[in-house]
């Protein structure tokens, strides 16, 4: 029997195999299959060098259901996939779809284009001689050697072992002058409806706090607004499904914690059961199952090491997001103390036959919402989201409103509270290209299109696939200007750029005209990354 996913698993060092290209990508991401395309388009031999053993990122891991804003922001080879998607089931376009669908997609995508993938590639070393990366290693022994580096992957390690600057956390308000960064109280969404005892024992604060509750704070504490190293929560996209036919009931989990729960029981013996709230319809009976209400798939507070952390540390953190999200389902389908009709209801879903059949039908890629984010000469914040501030040299538009989920889960003068979620929304605004540029001191021959330069509340809406894949594009135009002119990606003329930017189908400027009223579209649309 095929076992549960892995995040990690270390690959004895060989003697290795010496792959060359102009371009090498780091990331099989949408962002590194888009950039990776785009290059190639324009002449430059390009391949891929992806972590893990699976292709198209979280797209092709259970989120079918995109959060993508104004559609009409999103153009180029990001609008292509929704096309080639669409072909598949027979229309113009599909903005929903399987897992297996959209790794089908981008499989066939990329060969079409005759770009190699090359899989299982754990970063180990970087090798940067005078502000030039010239060539990385991997674990196994391969090593990649090109003229040009793109760091597409979730957690930006390529950047890091560069020597580029990042952060990880949420800055403090005061650091860009922004409205909405920093610990966040007082938002209403995903809270608890109802007064939940936290305590082990109920009524007993002695007896310590229920498991997944961090810290009691006062409400007299002044801190919203203030910076920690704090990021938003994680979890799997699960693709679920009531057809009978196709229908795997929740299997109990490796590591099984039935402690976990108690707190998500008694909440639901307050009244209230909304845990599996938003599930996503997706084509031929499926769904995308996300986070919704109170206690629900995000794992809130356990991944904050998730950035900086050894692979086997990761793969640590892998497990228990699966333990807890597995076992929450199987809770809720089984347990006796939860009331019949919600174990009743709960037992109708269950993950999909057809779906990660090499990885017992759970998805393989954990969403990483945020890791590190690059600080660049540019950094976007929230002012560009709230359109107080536009960058001039646009190579895309992000649509998708401020979006960051919750960081931890707290107590506040008895009260169980989770704090971080902010949701505001925003119109379709630009993203600058030095936004995915590292300082020119720092390294020439590299872009960033996922961990771009940015706030963390400006990351929570520049975040969503589409962009990514926008972003992505553009970056792999970038690299073939600079290849071909032999300049630093730096000094790459952004006017000539623009041109072949917009030859390529990417939409760079918002017109309010382009819909009839984009923030009542994004307060409307269906889903929530």
């Amino acid at each position: 029997m095929n076992s549960f996913p892995k995040y990690y698993e270390r690959v004895n060092r060989s003697k290795g195999s010496s792959y060359n290209a102009t371009l090498i990508v780091y990331g099989a991401t949408p962002a590194g299959i888009t950039a990776a395309i785009q290059a190639k388009k324009l002449g430059i031999d390009v391949l891929i060098a992806e972590f893990s053993n699976h292709l198209g990122g979280i797209t092709a891991n259970g989120l079918g259901a995109t959060d993508f804003g104004a559609k009409e922001a999103i153009g180029g080879l990001s609008r292509e996939f929704y096309k080639r998607v669409g072909k598949y089931y027979g229309k113009d376009e599909q903005w929903t779809f399987e897992p297996k669908v959209a790794k089908k997609v981008f499989q066939e995508w990329l060969e079409s284009y005759g770009i190699p993938v090359y899989f299982k590639q754990h970063l180990q070393d970087v090798l940067v001689e005078k502000g030039m990366i010239n060539m990385i290693t991997m674990e196994d022994g391969n090593s990649f050697q090109g003229s040009h580096f793109i760091d597409a992957s979730y957690e930006g390690d390529l950047l890091a072992k560069a020597g580029v600057h990042y952060h990880v956390g949420r800055e403090s308000n005061e650091t860009y002058g922004e409205s909405y960064n920093g610990v966040q109280f007082g938002h209403p969404h995903h809270q608890f409806k109802n007064k939940v005892d936290p305590y082990v024992t109920p009524g007993k604060p002695e007896s310590g706090l229920l498991f997944g509750i961090t810290e009691i704070i006062s409400s007299e504490q002044n801190i919203q607004g203030a910076g920690d190293n704090r990021i938003q929560a994680y979890n799997f996209r699960l693709c679920l499904t009531k057809e009978s036919n196709n229908r795997i009931p929740f299997p109990k989990p490796p590591k099984y914690q039935k402690e976990r729960y108690e707190l998500l029981l008694r909440y639901i013996k307050t009244g209230v059961w909304d845990a599996m709230n938003l599930h996503t319809m997706l084509p031929n009976g499926k769904t995308d199952l996300n986070n919704y209400g109170g206690f629900s798939t995000d794992y809130i507070g356990m991944n904050h090491n998730w950035p900086e952390a050894s692979y086997e540390e990761r793969e640590e953190m892998f497990q228990d997001h699966l333990n807890y999200q597995l076992g929450m389902l199987y809770f809720l389908a089984n347990d006796a103390r939860v009331p019949q009709a919600i174990r009743n209801e709960v037992a109708e879903w269950g993950l999909a036959k057809d779906e990660f059949v090499e990885s017992r039908n759970w998805p393989e890629q954990l969403y990483i919402r945020e890791g590190r984010r690059m600080i660049a000469d540019y950094v976007m914040t929230d002012r560009n989201c709230l359109g107080k501030k536009v960058a001039e040299d646009s190579i895309g538009l992000a649509s998708y409103q401020m979006d960051s989920h919750h960081c931890r889960r707290v107590v506040m003068d008895g009260r169980v509270l989770n704090e971080g979620d902010v949701e505001i929304p925003i119109s379709p605004y630009p993203i600058s290209l030095r936004a995915v540029l590292p300082r020119k001191e720092e390294c020439r021959n590299l872009l960033v299109p996922v961990c771009v330069s940015s706030s963390h509340i400006a990351y929570g809406s520049i975040r969503m696939e589409p962009v990514f894949m926008i972003i992505g594009q553009s970056v792999g135009a970038v690299v073939a200007m600079a290849a071909k002119q032999g300049i630093p990606v730096q000094d790459v003329p952004y006017q000539e750029l623009r041109s072949i930017l917009v030859q390529e189908g990417q939409v760079l400027e918002w017109n309010n005209t382009m819909e009839d009223d984009p923030v009542k579209r994004m307060q409307e649309t269906f889903g929530r990354e």
